[in-house]
């Protein structure tokens, strides 16, 4: 039997298991840096294993499984959920009102904790090739991401490759999509105060019409970078939220926009900050408001490393089937698993969790539901992946 027939055997057995932790996992979500509980039920299992857990400031599990000396692969998963409801009837829905686990991380670490929970008995009972290192990182959700403090503390140390997968609902179950290069896109926040002195709205001359500002900056900012950005750069200035004044006749002194940038292309997204706070200025100059700009540089785009993606590549067709491999586009969604493969080579599949023939889903949705059979899915492919 092949390392890999018994990785997929010892993850069998543990499916209905897995299945359970991920519904705990879901029923019970925690916002970023507040991964407390689910830290715990990491943790427990790792142990319950024999495998060596470090529990990391705050939140979030590091473990190694594998011989002391030699290459070093890693793992990543994410643990956060996003403050969205969960609209769902599932028996495991969110009993957290307002946070849901509505990006899929619940299957991202249950289908780690099952690839690390079979690499160890695997390395009892064959021995491993490399050391394998697993990353339960927290607050992925957040702006600039907890991989850069991970990062900061090490994490990445002896590392010579780094894997993940990502749920995607548009994907059938046991489809993984694969890309070379870039594979998710730039973000970044950006939110703007403006303030003016206030007044009638019979009187606009003797006020700075904040609001009119506010409207112009909505639309002419995308506008305008729409024709800054070389269009191969991809980018997209989109507002989420808008709020100005309490009443019909009366001009706000104070209003506020946020929004975000999003791009395909890496060496524009290095030059997005000024150019946007320039273009703030010049579109609210005539108006003589003032502006306060916090703009938070998210992410950039993950740029999947050419021989790590042919490894995920080998690891989704011994693990799972040829047939399981999917091609799949670069989206402007952003992730922080980009700083990790700034750093060392890696790679990022795309984990399929839609039923066949069913409804196709959103993320960052309340309503999203997966297909649990993923789980097995995401956890014999990272497995693989590490000794393929």
């Amino acid at each position: 039997m092949s390392i890999v027939e018994s990785l997929a055997r010892s993850i069998e057995v543990i499916t209905p298991d897995l299945i359970e932790l991920r519904r705990a996992i879901h029923a019970d979500p925690e916002l970023s840096w507040a991964e407390e509980r689910t830290t715990d039920r990491v943790a427990a299992w790792l142990d319950k294993s024999d495998i060596a857990v470090e529990r990391l400031p705050g939140t979030g599990v590091v473990a190694e499984i594998g011989p002391a000396e030699g290459p070093i692969v890693a793992l990543r998963a994410d643990l956060d959920a996003l403050p969205i409801p969960d609209t769902t009837q599932d028996p495991w829905r969110s009993t957290t009102p307002g946070v849901a686990h509505a990006c899929g991380h619940d299957v991202h670490v249950a289908s780690l904790v099952g690839a690390g929970v079979a690499l160890a008995q695997a390395h009892r009972t064959h021995g491993l090739p490399v050391r394998v290192r697993l990353i339960f990182q927290p607050a992925e959700e957040v702006m600039p991401g907890g991989a850069l403090r991970l990062l900061s503390q090490g994490v990445l140390k002896g590392v010579h490759r780094i894997y993940a997968l990502h749920c995607d609902p548009s994907l059938d179950v046991g489809q993984v999509g694969l890309r070379e290069g870039p594979i998710t896109g730039a973000s970044d926040r950006i939110h703007v105060t403006l303030s003016g002195r206030g007044g009638h709205t019979s009187r606009p001359h003797l006020t700075e019409d904040l609001t009119y500002a506010l409207g112009s900056l909505v639309t002419q900012l995308p506008a305008v970078l729409s024709r800054r950005f070389d269009p191969r750069a991809g980018a997209s200035m989109v507002w989420g939220q808008l709020r100005a004044g309490n009443a019909a006749n009366v001009i706000p002194a104070t209003g506020e926009l946020t929004g975000t940038l999003r791009m395909l292309d890496a060496a524009a997204w290095h030059q997005a900050e000024h150019l946007v706070r320039g273009l703030i200025a010049d579109i609210i100059e005539p108006f003589g408001v003032s502006a306060d700009v916090v703009y938070v540089r998210g992410v950039p785009p993950v740029v999947n490393d050419f021989d790590a993606t042919e490894t995920l590549r080998r690891a989704v067709s011994s693990a799972i089937g040829p047939g399981a491999v999917a091609s799949t586009t670069q989206s402007l969604g952003g992730e922080d698993f980009a700083w990790y493969v700034e750093a060392v080579p890696g790679a990022m599949g795309r984990l399929g969790t839609r039923t066949p023939d069913g409804p196709t889903f959103d993320l960052h949705q309340g309503n999203l539901r997966v297909d649990e059979r993923a789980i097995a899915a995401g956890a014999r492919v990272l497995a693989a992946a590490a000794v393929v």
